[in-house]
């Protein structure tokens, strides 16, 4: 099938999908969301080889960042601290500016962030790399649990969603939609490029990239970088969705978010760029049925989910359909005659 027709087919049905089925809008919402997750965490863990439990380092601080810069626009501190939840909705068009200059806020210090960060972080490799990533997500918590001016650990609610701008469910659903789509175009471009051949050299051996002159934290860094931006963008746009923050559960959650966002990229089959688009739809898609019909199992149910991927799928469902039909899904590479004929 031709490349336009196929994402032309993918666009209509994913834009129709919430208008058809109103009852499950904020799934669907969600469902975007986890292929933000899958997309970004794909990028430095399986594109550039470092397995990062950090990432939701980004999607916290863009949830807080939105949040303050939308309160402070047109809030009392004081008042908002002790009337959050009984104040007035603000006008469709001061909410729109507050969210927009909140969610561009988030994406500049999570770039700024990574940067900070990646240059000493991304030094380290393998295990310790891991570990170390695992904590500042674990630490990014506690210390938000302890700033008053963010809510500390009773948490910050985020302004209300003003009736002017139609259903929250719908409106939430198209702009996540957005940034996934928006992320998914930016990563195949990077991957085609000069980028996308560097990091998979820091992947495929980082010694022999670092001997023919690639400077790989710079490059580290800039998948960093770019990881963080989206993530930042889409904590933001799910704080005004969620409509509450807790430092632990919902900004800093690497316990669910942090975890979710490897297993997707897994399941999908890391290292590819429909992998984690794939992965993050199954996902989300069994855990819904999990919480629907095995509720107070559901989180056994989930354990044994995440079991079966890393035992029997350990290259995820790309990775077999590339072992079991190569022709279809496996690496294609032109002949030298091809590329004649084609000219």
């Amino acid at each position: 099938m031709n490349v336009i027709l196929k994402y032309t087919l993918i666009a209509i049905a994913a834009l129709a999908a919430p208008l058809l089925f109103p009852e499950y809008q904020i799934q669907l919402a969600w469902l975007w969301l986890m292929v933000v997750f899958a997309l970004t965490w794909d990028a430095v863990g399986g594109q550039m080889g470092y397995n990062s439990f950090g990432n939701v380092f980004y999607f916290g601080l863009g949830m807080y960042v939105t949040a303050v810069v939308q309160r402070d626009l047109y809030y009392d501190f004081e008042e908002y601290e002790t009337l959050a939840g009984s104040l007035d909705t603000l006008p469709p068009a001061d909410y729109l500016t507050g969210m927009s200059l909140g969610l561009a806020a988030s994406a500049v210090c999570a770039v700024l962030c990574a940067i900070v960060l990646g240059s000493g972080i991304l030094r380290l490799r393998g295990h310790y790399f891991a570990i170390c990533t695992l904590g500042l997500g674990i630490a990014a918590g506690e210390i938000a649990a302890g700033i008053d001016y963010i809510g500390a650990g009773s948490g910050l609610v985020t302004p209300v969603f003003p009736d002017g701008l139609g259903e929250k469910g719908l409106f939430f659903c198209y702009l996540l939609l957005a940034l996934a789509a928006v992320t998914f175009l930016v990563l195949r471009w990077l991957y085609t490029s000069r980028f996308g051949l560097a990091i998979n050299a820091i992947r495929d051996d980082e010694d022999k990239a670092e001997a023919m002159g690639l400077h790989t934290t710079r490059y580290k860094t800039i998948a960093w970088c770019v990881s963080g931006f989206f993530l930042a963008i889409a904590g933001g746009i799910m704080g005004d969705l969620i409509g509450f923050i807790d430092p632990v559960d919902t900004a800093f959650a690497g316990a669910t978010f942090g975890v979710w966002m490897v297993l997707m990229a897994i399941l999908g089959g890391k290292g590819t760029l429909w992998g984690p688009v794939i992965g993050a739809t199954i996902f989300h898609v069994t855990q819904e049925i999990f919480w629907t019909f095995l509720f107070g199992w559901q989180r056994v149910a989930l354990g044994a989910l995440i079991v079966i991927i890393v035992v029997f799928f350990p290259q995820g469902v790309m990775g077999f359909a590339r072992a079991r039909w190569p022709d279809r899904f496996g690496h294609r590479v032109e002949s030298v005659a091809d590329k004649g004929a084609t000219q």
